[in-house]
């Protein structure tokens, strides 16, 4: 059914709060499941419309899923029969994609349709299927189905990935886990979400090395066998978080952020005026309140580009949060997205909410504040673009209405009543 949030803005949302486990992390380890017929048990897990689709699909293909409280799920895959994923679930949700390389490793066979997802631009297949058909897999694909089979197992490769796509990255990784000999995987993606992938794997006996580089050596075996494997927190969620409490003024504290993995976070968002520090324990996250955000110029008074990059660089799916942060920021910065040429698209919700910004080309926005921005009316486009109105509602004068949250609940788990706890009003109700 659908829903939606009524928001009324103007209060700071401060207070202590504990991020959700990485949503792009427990995807892939979720697939990963698939890899082994003993029982894998994932921790903190979140609960949100995404994970939920991938783990209705996998229980399809005979997984058998037992939760054990909230948050821990165990995966038992003993029982992975003949069939093909449901291709009406797979379309609801881009990381159905994820299956193709376990299961082309664990039983020889996968059709697939192409995965949904957010609509944020082009998103390429290109790289999955050279990585597959690398390792000794066989591609069928045209409009509506990809189908990957490998008539013995498949073998170790020296593979060099075109673009260093994460969920590619991640589909090679499972397929090379069980692949005879040793893979070397070059221009792989190293976000933290592969890394905990990666972790996982060698939880469960695999042997991978150079984790968290763009160099992956992966020494396959012929059996995966069980383990017990805690996600790390949501990198974006804690991005998102601290943006929030920036723009509405309030003091914030992130249990258990991991400070270390913000580095280019804490650059990208000191050039619009954004603190945050790493808490005395090391492991927190501390947003101070009162915030008083203006634009840090570059050299010679020149203005600052906010641009994402593959990590360590500035996540992509941050992008639209700094838009937001940036209207509320005094003076000018330019936000480059070089991924995805429709994510920036959202940014006329913006505009109508008063923000002062230029939309340069699909790529790029101009954005000057700070901006008084007023409620409105609005529909989230996506996962990301969705959190960034909630922002930008939350620090709007008014009540504004947001449609369409499925797309926010997909990525973030029961957002609504974990910022009400911070301060937030939001109410959840039918549209």
């Amino acid at each position: 059914m659908s829903e939606k949030f009524v928001i009324e803005g103007g209060s700071p949302i401060g207070g202590t709060i504990r991020p959700s486990g990485n949503k792009n992390a427990a995807l892939p380890l979720v697939a990963a499941t698939l890899l082994t017929d003993e029982e894998v048990v994932l921790r903190n897990l979140p609960d949100i419309r995404d994970v939920r689709v991938l783990i209705e699909i996998v229980e399809q293909l005979g997984v058998t899923v037992s939760e054990r409280e909230p948050g821990v799920v165990a995966f038992t895959a003993n029982r992975v029969n003949g069939k093909e994923p449901d291709p009406d679930q797979c379309i609801n949700i881009r990381a159905s994609v994820l299956l193709a390389g376990p299961l082309v490793a664990r039983r020889g066979h996968v059709e697939l349709p192409p995965p949904g997802g957010d609509v944020i631009g082009r998103r390429r297949l290109d790289t999955h299927v050279l990585a597959l058909e690398a390792l000794g897999a066989q591609s069928e694909y045209g409009t509506k189905t990809y189908r990957f089979t490998a008539p013995g197992r498949l073998q170790g490769a020296d593979v060099f990935l075109d673009e260093a796509s994460v969920t590619a990255t991640e589909n090679a990784i499972m397929a090379a886990a069980l692949a005879e000999g040793t893979t070397v995987l070059e221009n792989a993606a190293s976000e933290p979400h592969v890394q905990d992938l990666c972790r996982l794997i060698n939880a469960m006996g695999g042997e991978i090395r150079g984790i968290g580089t763009n160099r992956l050596e992966i020494h396959g075996v012929e059996k995966l066998h069980g383990a017990d494997y805690t996600l790390g927190p949501d990198y974006i969620e804690v991005g998102s978080l601290i943006t929030l409490a920036a723009v509405t003024g309030g003091a914030l504290r992130i249990l258990d952020a991991r400070p270390e993995e913000h580095r280019s976070t804490r650059i990208a968002f000191k050039k619009i005026g954004i603190e945050f520090e790493a808490g005395e324990n090391g492991r927190d996250i501390v947003v101070p309140g009162g915030q008083r955000l203006a634009v840090a110029e570059d050299l010679g008074g020149a203005i600052p580009k906010i641009e994402d990059a593959p990590w360590p660089g500035f996540p992509a799916d941050l992008t639209s949060i700094a838009v937001v942060g940036a209207t509320q920021s005094q003076g000018t910065v330019l936000v480059f997205e070089k991924m995805f040429e429709s994510r920036l698209f959202f940014v006329d919700r913006l505009a109508s909410m008063g923000a002062k910004l230029i939309l340069c080309d699909p790529h790029r926005v101009v954005v000057s504040g700070k901006s008084n921005l007023i409620a409105q009316e609005l529909v989230s486009p996506d996962i990301r673009a969705g959190m960034a109105l909630v922002i930008a509602a939350l620090c709007a004068d008014g009540t504004s209405v947001i449609h369409n949250v499925q797309q926010i609940d997909r990525g973030y788990e029961r957002i609504d009543e974990r910022l009400n706890a911070l301060g937030a009003r939001i109410q959840r109700v039918k549209d």
